[in-house]
């Protein structure tokens, strides 16, 4: 196996009358045995990080080494590199083993060596009873386990996966998620993910990379991402339902300071965000808090809304509320909930998060 090193790494496209930055100057470490994946909405230039590391797409600035190689101008097959793509690219009139023994047969290696790698690919992948089959009779599922046993025979330095599981329904995706984690831990491989989905990140990454307009937003293990959001973007990005996040301002409040937002919202401002927020009195400000951290309570709440909808989910309830124009979103246990139409009293407790109105970054408490 091998890690990657991203440095300064930039895509642009057109001429300079009208060029279009797809990636900016990506710097990122991909440790040998590493699972990291990228994440971001549509356009953000997750996939086309993952296709200059494959050589599917040039760089145009900037280096790319691969177990300390640089390979800028190496072409995709001399990379030692396996991808999984989103629609699977089987060969349709070739059988499953076939599929898993053809990039083999390319490089000359013998029936033997050939046999023995195939049926091992496909033990570790449980499509033995597949490999007489043509991809046309098998399911989305099995397709998907083709394409992974695919990457696998070919025992490379560094495996890349592009959405490889937005075609499948919910329940495969969990269970082929189950699958690449198991894989990841055996083989220990060197593994780059590509996703939009922030579950997927979430469950599978060692490290995740969070992208927005092809810059880097975040780099961070699953946990600190979801805990401590250096902004805006990546506070409602991470975590399902989305962290709530509320403009206002702060103001003081005798010795104290207290968000607020019209008369529907008074947060008394916590004792160690104090410090960091007095500059920030009367100026812009977001208070974000995640729809777990909020709670029923008309006693002395901090949050007064008006219900619009109730998701009844059997583990859990979802209520979606407006607080003076601002939506709300709480996650509670079941439990008796407000209908429709009637106003509630919410109270956030436990951990709450302030930015920047300005630069929407975070505001870290002493």
């Amino acid at each position: 196996m091998a890690d990657v090193e991203l440095s300064g790494m930039r895509k642009i496209y057109g001429d300079t009358r009208a060029a279009h930055v797809a990636v900016h100057s990506i710097d990122l470490h991909v440790a040998d045995g590493e699972f990291v994946v990228l994440v971001g909405p549509s356009g953000c230039g997750k996939s086309t990080i993952l296709r200059m590391i494959a050589g599917l797409e040039s760089i145009s600035d900037g280096s790319l080494s691969i177990d300390g190689r640089r390979v800028n101008d190496v072409p995709p097959g001399e990379r030692d590199i396996a991808m999984v793509f989103q629609t699977y690219a089987l060969y349709p009139h070739m059988t499953v083993y076939e599929n898993l023994a053809f990039a083999l047969t390319l490089r000359g290696q013998s029936k033997e060596q050939i046999d023995t790698r195939v049926r091992a690919a496909a033990a570790a992948m449980h499509i033995e009873a597949l490999l007489p089959r043509k991809p046309r009779a098998l399911s989305g599922g099995e397709r998907q386990r083709v394409a992974l046993g695919r990457a696998l025979v070919r025992e490379p330095k560094v495996f890349l996966f592009d959405e490889p599981l937005s075609n499948l329904d919910a329940r495969l995706r969990v269970q082929m998620r189950r699958e690449i984690a198991r894989l990841h831990r055996e083989l220990r491989a060197t593994m780059i993910y590509v996703t939009h989905d922030q579950v997927e990140a979430m469950t599978l990454g060692d490290r995740i990379v969070v992208l927005r307009g092809g810059q880097v937003q975040q780099v961070d293990v699953p946990s600190a991402l979801y805990e401590r959001p250096v902004n805006v973007f990546v506070a409602g990005f991470i975590g399902s339902p989305a962290m709530n996040i509320i403009e206002g301002t702060v103001v003081a409040d005798g010795d104290g300071l207290v968000f607020q937002r019209g008369t529907s919202v008074r947060f008394p401002v916590p004792g160690q965000y104090r410090g960091a927020l007095q500059p920030l009195a009367g100026k812009p400000v977001m208070l974000g808090v995640r729809p777990e951290h909020l709670t029923l309570g008309n006693d002395a709440p901090h949050l007064r809304a008006r219900v619009d909808l109730v998701e009844h989910l059997g583990n859990e309830d979802v209520v979606h509320a407006t607080a003076d124009g601002m939506e709300i979103t709480v996650r509670l246990g079941p439990s008796s909930l407000p209908d429709a139409g009637t106003e509630i009293g919410l109270r956030a407790d436990a951990q709450v998060h302030f930015f920047d109105g300005e630069s929407q970054r975070r505001v870290d408490g002493s």
